[in-house]
């Protein structure tokens, strides 16, 4: 069965795209920690980082870099975190956080927006890439 990310990648159901190239597709979390974070996530449904192809890793996380630095020019923030958790989605993703402290990196202070907040900002990111 697909993941929900093989779903939205697919365009089955919606995600705010921040930017997406043949490989991989970063979308804004619909639950996130703070205001800015993104998934960066492989277009082929893989389910544990490290069982990636060593040369899709790579690329993965040159992509993430890119995001991360066009969330970086986006959102006000100290830093741009990175996690690879995967325990809740079976599909490889890479959470981008901007950060103001260590609490916007333990998944329990989340943040909410509305759909046009969530565009807006989406399309902002996208500017910066």
């Amino acid at each position: 069965m697909s993941s929900i990310f093989t779903k939205i990648i697919n365009g089955e159901i919606p995600g705010y795209k921040v930017a997406e190239d043949d490989d991989f597709i970063a979308i804004l979390d619909v639950n996130p920690n703070a205001k800015g974070h993104t998934l960066c996530i492989p277009k082929q449904e893989i389910n544990k980082i490290f069982d990636m192809e060593e040369a899709l890793y790579t690329d993965l996380m040159k992509f993430s870099r890119k995001v991360a630095k066009a969330i970086e020019k986006t959102v006000d923030c100290k830093r741009i975190g990175v996690a690879v958790v995967g325990l809740e989605v079976p599909h490889v993703h890479v959470h981008l956080i901007p950060l103001h402290d260590m609490d916007d990196m333990r998944f329990q202070r989340k943040v909410s927006f509305t759909k046009e907040e969530f565009e807006s900002l989406a399309t902002a990111i996208s500017a910066n890439l």
